[in-house]
């Protein structure tokens, strides 16, 4: 009879639990936290997780291949897409379960990979070249501006168009300097083939890529679209914008570390 009595409530647990298992689900899924097939927004959130995932671990593998004045700049490069993915991670979630922009996580997420990604340019001519200290320092300060009057826009601290005319004035001096200052003259003087090719290439993602960014806060801030429309808009743009300026940015620098490492070591 005790043996029945403790089958009976053995068996009453494991009903309880199945069926606060199946609440708990079901709220999970009622509340929106479970990913939806037609939410696309979403969805890129999901996808470009998964790319910044792999990219990190392939990044930090091919460390190996490269001579030791690549290593730090493909540590940087992975740094950035290991940063931006655990951030995404965070940014899906308020999204399928607030339908929002994530706008806090985005910029905390842009405040520490843009700079590492401007630190890229110094890295890249340092291998090969000693570079001034002031380099560094500018494209920091051009950085800061542009995603301080970015954020101030988008948090509504400021009105849309002042804080995006300050957020193109610190892009347009980044340009400036990769392109006709300092750093632009070091890679024409200084930089074998490679290496300009590659810092080339990695300007103008910056020129065209970073492009992509003033697109989406245009289509989200200053069309004057609809909530939804604008707050889809909005994060599919900037999602994909983070594939070309993370992931790619980081396989130019893996391009030209594995070649000139090649190259150096056939000598």
């Amino acid at each position: 009879m005790m043996s029945n009595s403790n089958g009976l409530k053995k068996a009453s647990v494991l009903g309880l639990g199945a069926i606060t298992t199946f609440t708990a689900n079901q709220a999970f899924a009622a509340s929106g936290a479970l990913l939806k097939p037609d939410d696309f927004v979403g969805i890129s959130f999901w996808l470009i997780t998964m790319a910044l995932i792999a990219s990190t671990v392939f990044f930090f593998l091919e460390r190996d291949r490269v001579s030791a004045k690549w290593k730090t700049s493909l540590t940087v490069s992975g740094l950035v897409t290991l940063i931006a993915a655990v951030h995404y991670l965070y940014m899906r979630e308020v999204w399928v379960n607030t339908g929002t922009s994530p706008t806090v996580f985005r910029y905390i997420d842009w405040l520490i990979t843009v700079p590492l990604l401007m630190i890229e340019f110094f890295l890249i001519l340092s291998a090969i070249t000693k570079v001034p200290v002031g380099v560094f320092w500018r494209l920091m300060v051009g950085t800061l501006v542009m995603l301080i009057g970015g954020y101030l826009g988008e948090a509504r601290y400021m009105s849309a168009w002042p804080a995006f005319i300050i957020g193109m004035a610190g892009w347009a001096f980044i340009l400036y300097e990769i392109f006709m200052g300092q750093a632009g003259k070091i890679n024409a003087t200084s930089a074998p083939p490679s290496v300009q090719s590659a810092f080339s290439t990695m300007r103008w993602i910056v020129t065209f890529g970073w492009a992509i960014y003033p697109i989406g806060y245009f289509f989200g801030y200053l069309t004057g679209a609809g909530p939804e429309a604008s707050a889809n808009a909005l994060n599919i743009i900037y999602n994909l914008a983070d594939v070309l300026n993370k992931i790619a940015f980081g396989l130019i620098i893996w391009s030209v570390a594995v070649s000139e490492s090649q190259a150096s070591a056939s000598k």
